[in-house]
């Protein structure tokens, strides 16, 4: 899905705190998020007539109707990219805005992501759990489970390690992303790193736990949620305009190992929708807020996105810089590896208010367009291109 390029804008954001524990359900979250998108908005909750949950989360819309007293909501959908959902919802949203079956769209999303099961925890339901997480379950706990394939940092480790050996990757860039991420969080009081600064001896002393990841190139375990408001353009003073959003699917979309290229990531495809839609390239963006669930993502979605060639990132990463003062500052928040890891919600509610110019001293200086990606499962990708 490709947004028309002119029709909607995100009006207001808000989260709950981030957390590495809590008494609050999954639900208590959302909806504290979602009240503070509405006061960031200025609008009762009531007055939002459509509703987008990215992924498929343990409420229902009944659930959110009720908890906020919306009491005429005309539109509602899910988005099941995985991580990519939520950037995907933004798609969804802008749909139903521009083609007038809402005119006030909550997108809201978290999860319990520390206080419920953890994947260090074990367990006996905790390979049926996994698979269930996935598409194509069945083929996981038949063909890959058996084998010791099983958590997201060992099936992304395949195509790292791929990428790594095809291209002689320098893996100390692995390690830039990581600190880049953790510098950004110490300029944020919402960040679950704030005050935990972060130098290349902590990075390397850190350990491996699926080669070629450290634990420090794997993101959070946190608990949250984050909401977002969208609406026509023009609407209120200051809305962000999304300029264009789209999904994409890499081939064999539940399979990385039979992939025709191992290597290929939906993000290449939507990005290209995205970028053409907007009129706009990778060369114009003033910053980016990149899926980063592990450094490695954030690596290859540069690549795929058109920023550099592939293999190349590396070398983008040295010479232009990604952290704050450089020529393309990345995560500016701390990312899933720094902030929080509220399925990336927690990427756009920060892209708006960098356009806003409100972000303090982690402000990107002179911002007008940046971006937001999205990724999940085994390759799945959405991108928003936004400005103001």
């Amino acid at each position: 899905m490709t947004s028309p390029q002119a029709g909607a804008s995100i009006t207001g954001v808000g989260e709950s705190a981030f957390t590495r524990g809590t008494s609050h359900s999954e639900l208590q979250l959302c909806l504290k998020a979602a009240r503070n998108a509405c006061l960031d908005r200025e609008c009762p909750p009531e007055s939002l007539d459509g509703l987008v949950i990215p992924g498929g989360r343990k409420f229902r819309v009944e659930d959110v109707v009720t908890g906020l007293g919306i009491t005429d909501l005309r539109f509602s959908s899910r988005a099941e990219l995985g991580g990519a959902s939520s950037v995907a919802a933004i798609g969804h949203a802008v749909a139903a805005i521009v083609s007038g079956l809402a005119t006030r769209v909550l997108i809201v999303g978290g999860w319990r992501g520390y206080s419920d099961r953890r994947l260090g925890a074990g367990g006996d339901d905790l390979l049926d759990k996994l698979a269930q997480a996935f598409p194509a379950p069945e083929f996981r706990r038949q063909l890959e489970h058996p084998y010791g394939l099983i958590v997201p940092l060992q099936y992304y480790a395949l195509q790292a390690n791929r990428w790594i050996r095809e291209f002689e990757i320098d893996l100390s860039a692995l390690g830039a992303v990581s600190l880049a991420c953790r510098s950004h969080a110490q300029l944020n009081d919402k960040a679950v790193m704030k005050d935990r600064p972060l130098a290349i001896e902590d990075y390397l002393a850190s350990p491996i736990v699926s080669d070629p990841f450290r634990v420090l190139d794997c993101c959070l375990e946190t608990d949250g949620a984050a909401a977002l408001i969208v609406e026509e353009s023009g609407r209120t003073a200051g809305g962000i305009r999304v300029l264009a959003v789209a999904e994409g699917r890499p081939d064999s979309p539940d399979d990385i190992t039979n992939r025709p290229d191992m290597l290929d990531l939906g993000i290449a495809k939507a990005a290209g929708r995205a970028f053409d839609s907007a009129g706009l390239g990778p060369e114009d963006m003033d910053f980016c807020e990149l899926y980063d669930c592990f450094t490695f993502v954030v690596l290859r979605q540069l690549e795929e996105m058109g920023f550099c060639p592939r293999g190349e990132s590396p070398k983008l990463v040295a010479e232009r810089g990604i952290t704050l003062g450089g020529k393309l500052p990345v995560n500016t928040h701390g990312g899933l590896l720094s902030e929080a890891h509220v399925l990336g919600l927690n990427h756009v509610t920060e892209a708006v208010r960098q356009l806003r110019g409100s972000c303090g001293a982690r402000q990107v200086d002179g911002a007008r367009l940046g971006l937001v990606t999205g990724y999940g499962d085994f390759g799945d990708g959405a991108i928003a291109v936004m400005g103001r």
